[in-house]
């Protein structure tokens, strides 16, 4: 039986993304209790380098965007796989703060170009009645790249952060480009159908029926839910990326773990984001997605205050399952309602755009964490002050109903 295509794109975008999160995003963490131990970098320094990544991409967001959208993904994915690569090696020589910015900023450009965005949009222009089932699939690689957490962890204990800088970024082209060159535009181009569907099957608007409108970028400004869905998702990433940058320095300084340690309850998080994703994958076509979405907020409030004010092993257990269950269940929707809103003629504009409002989380989250732990001593104050936005945010899933 002959496999649709799209599910091979998806595969290699999930190994693409098993890569940025297993290298980049979660191992970030890891990078940023080093240093600050070894270089004496502050933390609101090491959060500033951390927002570099979602700065840039902010600011790109339209303009890949656009290319996206008239010219396909598939190049932009390759170029991706080497800068990103380049970065760490260049990481893995740096001696100054000013030295470590300028590798983030090369990291930072390959994953804007070879990351969640592009991958995801590559995907949505192949899945119609299947999306939230192909884009839980997919980010079950950014699921995975979680566990690998501890090795990261290891090689740095056992060979030193340089070198594990330089093999990060070996692995990620040797590994990444036979991936990147899976990619195609569209189904039509290797001859095939939206989802794999035969031609009349595939058809998005059977008798009867009225067919999915296409909103150009513009049309989907002027709509609320366009402004509604991008801050629930923007106030999400304040825990999402406070936790990837911040979570394993406050267990080690905080609770008094180990690295080591501390990327185990990381491991506990990932495994619970699984679980979280094959959940999506069973009623995200089923159920509406915004108040999934709506719902997954609360859970990432209560999981960053078990974290904030752990006593022990168990509230750093319900903290992992509670904020890796509704990462896992929520990430995947967020793309996925907004292709059910607005189309796909015009996606890739219309998330660039959306991104230029999320990195209000991605840029915040860290930096309102570290800025508060260095006048305060500590995260208590910084994580209580995210959680109660994470739980206001819920609000903004709630109201986002459908463009009519």
């Amino acid at each position: 039986m002959k496999i649709f295509y799209g599910w091979r794109m998806v595969a290699a975008g999930g190994g693409i993304q098993f890569l940025q999160a297993a290298l980049l995003h979660q191992a970030f963490g890891a990078y940023f209790a080093v240093l600050a131990e070894e270089r004496g970098w502050s933390k609101t320094a090491l959060s500033g380098a951390a927002a570099l990544q979602p700065m840039e991409a902010a600011v790109l967001g339209p303009v890949l965007g656009w290319v996206v959208d008239r010219f396909g993904p598939q190049g932009m994915i390759r170029a991706g796989i080497v800068t990103f690569g380049l970065g760490f090696m260049l990481l893995s020589q740096i001696e100054t703060l000013a030295g470590f910015y300028a590798a983030v900023i090369v990291i930072a450009l390959g994953s804007s170009l070879c990351g969640f965005f592009p991958v995801n949009v590559a995907i949505i222009h192949w899945f119609d009645r299947r999306r939230a089932r192909a884009l839980s699939l997919l980010s079950l690689g950014l699921a995975f790249g979680g566990m690998f957490v501890p090795v990261i962890a290891w090689g740095m204990q056992s060979y030193g952060w340089r070198a594990t800088a330089f093999a990060s970024g070996l692995a990620a082209m040797l590994i990444g480009w036979p991936l990147a060159r899976v990619f195609r535009r569209r189904p039509e181009d290797v001859g095939e159908t939206v989802d794999g569907l035969p031609p009349a099957a595939a058809d998005p608007a059977p008798p009867g029926t009225s067919a999915q409108r296409e909103f150009t970028a513009r049309e989907a400004l002027r709509t609320g839910s366009f402004w509604l869905l991008s801050l629930g998702h923007g106030f999400a990433l304040l825990i999402v990326y406070a936790v990837s940058v911040h979570a394993i320095t406050h267990m080690k300084e905080g609770l008094g773990y180990s690295v080591a340690e501390a990327s185990f309850v990381i491991t506990l998080m990932v495994v619970a984001q699984i679980g979280g994703v094959l959940v999506g994958w069973a009623i995200g076509d089923r159920y509406q997605k915004r108040l999934i979405a709506a719902f997954c907020m609360l859970m990432h409030a209560a999981g960053l205050l078990m974290l904030t004010y752990a006593q022990g092993s168990v509230m750093l257990a319900a903290f992992a399952l509670l904020h890796g269950g509704a990462w896992g269940l929520r990430g995947p929707m967020m793309q996925a309602i907004r292709a059910d809103y607005f189309g796909r003629r015009s996606i890739g504009m219309i998330l660039g755009l959306s991104s230029m409002i999320v990195v209000i989380g991605q840029i915040g989250g860290p930096m309102v964490a570290g800025v508060l732990a260095d006048l305060t001593g500590n995260y208590r104050a910084g994580f209580t002050v995210l959680a109660l936005l994470a739980g206001l945010g819920s609000l903004f899933f709630l109201l986002a109903k459908k463009p009519a």
